[in-house]
């Protein structure tokens, strides 16, 4: 005897969500979608969802919401209009990267209307979005969680319920700071190197297999050849933008302000790629050691 999917609205076709929802119809779920942006309309029609006019069309017969959406105030704004259009009782899962009182204020949205919901930011880019092997980090009920998860693992190789409402988001928010933070270390660490007479190939064999190994290095290294798949062969095309990565920075810098860490290197890295999403928004944030290498050989001139 076989169980039948939940229906899925999934609202949001960009770059992470149309690979989530394709794998979702192909897994045998019932997608029915909404994007406001034609071409990404035409690839969820292309890949097998239902694609329908409003948002409110695309969660009306819903029994899980997944939302993808720039922000928060999207997704605020979004709740506000198509809550009143769901079903007693749909589970929304919003798998946006938010901040933590945005993501318990969704929350906290939904459920005052008889809903219920999960915050699932998500982490390993579009390559992770397109293989159905990202890492879902989520917030919420552990009935709630319990109910997403089959769905989840569709989309997802790992899936972690972090807590309550919000610590999804709060895991996400931490993880990448790290990263933010370790790309800008071992792009450093790169352009010391080069200087020093030290070549990428060198460097990769003995940094991979010694104390400073890192998965910023081992899995996206900032330069090309040691790992063929890394954005830096692909002229740094993302991947993960730069611009998404000066959004997430922003993210935690608040957070470590809000909450009283003394978050010396989570601040300066925001700063810095700041600095760098000025011009450099839509390449790969490993792109960041290009912009330590003019800038160290602007202050030698």
């Amino acid at each position: 005897m076989t169980t039948e999917n939940p229906k899925v609205g999934f609202l949001g076709l960009g770059h992470m969500g149309g690979p989530m929802a394709a794998n979702l119809v192909r897994a045998g779920y019932a997608v029915v979608a909404f994007d406001p942006v034609p071409a990404a309309q035409d690839q969820a029609r292309a890949d097998g969802a239902s694609v329908v006019a409003t948002a409110a069309e695309a969660v009306a017969e819903a029994d899980i919401v997944v939302t993808m959406l720039p922000n928060g105030r999207v997704v605020l704004d979004l709740y506000g209009e198509i809550l009143s259009a769901a079903k007693p009782g749909t589970l929304f899962v919003d798998s946006s990267t938010i901040d933590v009182a945005d993501a318990v204020a969704a929350a906290e949205l939904a459920v005052a209307q008889g809903y219920r919901a999960l915050d699932a930011p998500v982490s390993g880019g579009v390559a992770g979005a397109a293989a159905g092997t990202l890492t879902f980090m989520v917030g919420g009920a552990p009935d709630d969680f319990a109910q997403a998860l089959p769905l989840l693992e569709v989309m997802g190789g790992k899936v972690v319920h972090c807590g309550g409402a919000g610590v999804g988001q709060a895991a996400k928010i931490c993880n990448n700071m790290l990263l933010g933070i370790s790309m800008i270390g071992l792009s450093e660490a790169i352009v010391l190197g080069e200087k020093l007479g030290l070549t990428h190939e060198k460097f990769f064999d003995v940094v991979s297999t010694a104390s400073g190994q890192s998965w910023a290095l081992t899995s996206y290294c900032p330069v090309p050849g040691p790992v063929p798949a890394s954005p830096a062969n692909n002229d740094y095309r993302p991947g993960f933008a730069t611009a998404l990565m000066t959004k997430d920075l922003g993210l935690a810098a608040n957070a470590l302000a809000a909450n009283g860490v003394d978050g010396q290197l989570g601040q300066l890295a925001a700063q810095i790629y700041q600095r760098f999403n000025r011009d450099e928004a839509g390449r790969d944030f490993s792109a960041i050691v290009t912009d330590i290498r003019t800038r160290s050989e602007q202050e030698q001139a």
